[in-house]
Formats: structure tokens, sequence, C-alpha cells
């Protein structure tokens, strides 16, 4: 459905946006993703609202059909013993993309599976903040993303998809994330959407 307000505690959670995997997505959507989220974050700081930026360090040990080994410890043992198997990301990979011109203000969530909740304290940080509606970009729009928002919903936010400050190495998944799973989750709307009801607002 249609952005129809901005809540007063409101937060812009930004997944993913980090140098090991911004650096092997160069299509042209994907770049103007990355600066409309930049822009959204920008905007809420200069508002005054928290911008959280996510990063990610690890995935779900669980084998899949795409063959990609994981790099996460097993599940509940932290500095447990990899698998043979497992290869670390290289040095830098989790850092942050420095178009996001981190603040002091900036709150950093480091996840270790698709979702930016499972196991990382965001949402204790976002009822220590009193935050009830959270705006959601990044990359990737069926991954990460997707599995956020998910969450969000879950845990009883309101959420907003600012659908052209996300994108996906896949056009196919990210159409069918914006059109056919965003609508059941919350609002969608464009970062200019976005910014326009923030500047009403505040």
């Amino acid at each position: 459905m249609p952005l129809t307000t901005i809540d007063p505690a409101s937060a812009l959670v930004v997944v993913d946006l980090q140098k090991g995997i911004v650096s092997a997505l160069t299509d042209a959507p994907v770049t103007a993703a990355i600066k409309q989220a930049t822009h959204l974050a920008t905007e809420f700081r200069r508002h005054g609202l928290p911008v959280i930026l996510v990063n990610v360090t690890g995935r779900a040990p669980g084998r899949t059909d795409n063959g990609r080994p994981s790099n996460s410890t097993a599940p509940g043992r932290v500095g447990a013993r990899q698998s043979a198997n497992t290869t670390a990301p290289p040095a830098g990979w989790a850092d942050l993309i420095d178009e996001l011109d981190v603040q002091p203000t900036d709150h950093l969530i480091t996840k270790r599976r698709r979702s930016a909740f499972h196991d990382t304290g965001l949402d204790t940080l976002l009822r220590d903040l009193g935050v009830t509606q959270v705006v959601l970009s990044g990359i990737a729009t069926s991954s990460g993303v997707e599995s956020t928002a998910r969450s969000a919903s879950d845990h009883g936010y309101h959420v907003v998809l600012a659908t052209d400050a996300m994108g996906d190495p896949d056009p196919e998944a990210h159409r069918h994330s914006v059109e056919r799973v965003f609508p059941k989750l919350g609002e969608t709307a464009t970062t200019a959407e976005v910014v326009d009801l923030v500047e009403a607002t505040r």
C-alpha cells in the first residue's frame, strides 16, 4: 500500500551496503539504489531521526542448492571451529561503503544471517529508541532487505519499503519482492515520497 505517514518515532535501516557486496554489483539500478539510500541517511540525520547501518559477516550454516559454503559458525556455538569448506571473507569485506558517510550518531548492527533482527539486538535498540516505524533500504532486495522486512513486520513495526533505495543482482527477484511480497508487509514508497513526508512532519 502507498505510504500514508511517517511516525514521529521513525528510523531508517540500511541493509548490507558494505564494500564486499557493493563492489561486485556495478549495474546501473544498484548504483542508483545506493545513491537513494545514502540520500535517505542524510535526510534522516538532518531531521534527528535514527539511522541504523547494518552489515553482514556470516551466513546460516545449512546446505543450499546454490553450492556456496557458509562462513558462519554453528548456531549457538560462538567461536566454534569452522568446517573445512568454510571460506572467511577478505579483510575489509564487511566495512560499510564510504558513500554512507558514517556519523557518530549512527547505530551499527552486525548480522550473521539474512535478517537484521536475528540475534543482533536490533529489536531491543529500536524499542529503547521508542521507534514505531522502520524505513528499509539496502541490498539485496530479495534477501537481506526482504528478510529484515518480514522480521520487522513480525515484531509489530510499521514497515516502509523505499523501493528505489534498494537493489538486487537479480532484477526479477527485485521485482517479485517489490510487487508481490512488500505490499503484504508494509507500505511502499520512493525516496522522494519518504523525504517529503519527513519534511512535512518534522
